[in-house]
C-alpha cells in the first residue's frame, strides 16, 4: 500500500501503465465536525458546497475534471452501469458498479464500511469500481462487474483487482438471519464465520468473502489493503461505528480509479 498525500493506492494497480486510481480515507477535505474533513458523500446531511469541493480535490488527483469523476446512487445490488459520458450528481443511476473504457473518466464507489473494489485489464484498456457489502457480494455484484468489462473486451484473468478499506471480522458483528442466508446460499461459507460474545451471533469476514469470489470467478491478481474502517476512526468513516456512537450521520469515502487520458 502506498499513499499520495491523502489517497491510497494498492501496488498491484499503480504498477499499471495508463491507469490512474485511489481510495481516499478522512483527511484532506474541507468538511467539518462528523465529516471532518474529505466527505465525498453526494447522500450524506453535509453541506453540499463542502461535498462538492472534496470531490474535486479527489478528482484532481486522479487527474479527472471535477465533472468526470462518477459514483451511482448505491442500492447494495448487482447491477452495474457502463460510463460513456459524465452525469450530474442528481442524475446518478441505481447500481453498485460502474464500468468504462472512457480515458479520463473515473469510476468510483462511496464506501463507509462496505468493501470497494477497483478492477483494471490495462491491456484492454478497462476498469471498473463495485460496492461490495454482505448484500452485493452475496447477489453477485463482483461477478456481474467482471462480466460487463468482458464485454468490452477485457479478459479475466487479465484483471487486476485491489479491495480498500473496508470493516473487517473483529468489528463486524452480525445476526442469525444473515448467517443463515450465506449457509443457504452455499454451506462452505460457514468458513467466514466465528462466534461472537452475544449468543446466536457471530463476526463475518467480509474481505474474506470478497476475496474468494473474486478467486472462483477467475481472477489471478486480488490484493487485499488489509485496512479496516471501523478501527480507526482518525482515518475512515465508518457507518456501524456511527451507529454504535450514536452520531446522527457519518462521511462517506469514494474510491475510484481512471484510464489517464
Amino acid at each position: 500500500m502506498t499513499a499520495n498525500g491523502a489517497m491510497l493506492e494498492a501496488p498491484s494497480l499503480s504498477s499499471l501503465t495508463g491507469v490512474r486510481h485511489g481510495f481516499f480515507p478522512r483527511a484532506g477535505g474541507v468538511s467539518r465536525g462528523i465529516y471532518a474533513s474529505l466527505n465525498g458523500g453526494v447522500g450524506s446531511n453535509d453541506a453540499q458546497e463542502q461535498v462538492t469541493e472534496n470531490r474535486a480535490r479527489m478528482a484532481a488527483a486522479l487527474g479527472v475534471a471535477r465533472d468526470r469523476l462518477l459514483t451511482c446512487y448505491q442500492v447494495h445490488s448487482p447491477n452495474v452501469v457502463i460510463a460513456e459520458l459524465p452525469w450530474s450528481p442528481k442524475a446518478r443511476p441505481h447500481a453498485d458498479a460502474i464500468v468504462t473504457q472512457v480515458a479520463g473518466l473515473a469510476v468510483g464507489v462511496s464506501t463507509a464500511d462496505c468493501g470497494p473494489v477497483l478492477f483494471a485489464d490495462a491491456q484492454a484498456r478497462i476498469v471498473g469500481a463495485a460496492h461490495a457489502g454482505w448484500r452485493g457480494a452475496l447477489t453477485g455484484v463482483l461477478e456481474a462487474t467482471l462480466a460487463t468489462m468482458e464485454g468490452l473486451g477485457a479478459k479475466r484473468t487479465r484483471i487486476a483487482a485491489a479491495l480498500g478499506p473496508v470493516i473487517t471480522q473483529p468489528n463486524y458483528e452480525v445476526g442469525p438471519d444473515l448467517v443463515e442466508r450465506f449457509l443457504a446460499a452455499d454451506p462452505d461459507n460457514k468458513r467466514f464465520f466465528v462466534p461472537s460474545q452475544r449468543a446466536q451471533h457471530a463476526l463475518f469476514d467480509l474481505p474474506g468473502y470478497i476475496a474468494m469470489r473474486l478467486e472462483r470467478a477467475g481472477v489471478e491478481s486480488f490484493e487485499n489493503l488489509g485496512l479496516c474502517t471501523y478501527a480507526d476512526p482518525e482515518r475512515f468513516f465508518s457507518y456501524r461505528r456511527a451507529t454504535h456512537r450514536g452520531e446522527p450521520d457519518y462521511g462517506r469515502h469514494v474510491n475510484a480509479i481512471a484510464l489517464a487520458a
